[in-house]
């Protein structure tokens, strides 16, 4: 699901259920960080990063422990790029030579509507009038739903190349569906703050693609070199 959304150069494994690819294993440094942590956390931090090493063998790098850094990033070998998402039933993880893409960033989350009060805090009212207009025209797809994912993987995309947070409100997004598939599509993230130098380009927007499907939806951001 997630391999459709980004270029060719990534490589992309997911696992639907609670099995990862082989054996779900943790690292002893890894195993520290979740100690306490309840089960499906435990489980989940096991399933991602089994995906995310699956991905690390495609491209040639041996395994390693994939560790939190700031604000929760993974850190990645030297020579990589990536991202790793979870919700309930679904891990994946994307991972790409840093010479072919700048970043990138993935999500996903279940295909309902975000619970009350949530979409108020994380779009801006231009967001939430498109997310009207879109809903009064194919009401099946969860645009709030699909809003947050969108904000959530052009996060995962800016952090590597600015190490600043972002906020909710410092992105507008435009989303839009495929003529004639309305179950997949693209978005456009206008940067609403000064945005990340790639090479001698300063980025002014990322762009993306979705997809709704399986009961879930996902958002991908590939960011290339200048």
């Amino acid at each position: 699901m997630i391999e459709e959304l980004l270029p060719d150069a990534v490589v992309t494994v997911e696992a639907y259920g609670h099995d990862g690819p082989g054996n779900a294993v943790l690292y002893p440094e890894e195993e520290a960080i979740v100690a306490q942590a309840v089960a499906k956390r435990r489980r989940e931090f096991a399933v991602v990063r089994s995906c995310a090493r699956r991905a690390m063998e495609k491209l040639g790098v041996p395994p390693r422990a994939i560790l939190p850094g700031e604000r929760g990033a993974p850190q990645w070998p030297a020579g990589l790029a990536g991202s790793m998402t979870h919700c309930d039933g679904y891990c994946a993880a994307a991972l790409v030579r840093d010479t072919d893409l700048a970043s990138l960033g993935i999500d996903a989350e279940p295909h309902e509507p975000l619970p009350d009060g949530v979409l108020s805090a994380v779009s801006l009212p231009a967001e939430a009038d498109r997310l009207r207009r879109l809903a009064g025209v194919r009401p099946d797809i969860h645009w709030d739903r699909l809003l947050f994912s969108a904000k959530e993987s052009v996060y995962k995309a800016w952090f590597p190349l600015t190490g600043e947070w972002l906020d909710f409100a410092e992105a507008d997004i435009d989303v839009f569906a495929d003529p004639g598939d309305g179950h997949s599509g693209g978005f456009r993230a206008e940067l609403l703050v000064p945005g990340p130098w790639v090479g001698e380009r300063r980025l002014g927007h990322f762009t993306g693609r979705w997809t709704v499907r399986r009961g879930l939806v996902a958002t991908a951001v590939s960011v290339p070199h200048a």
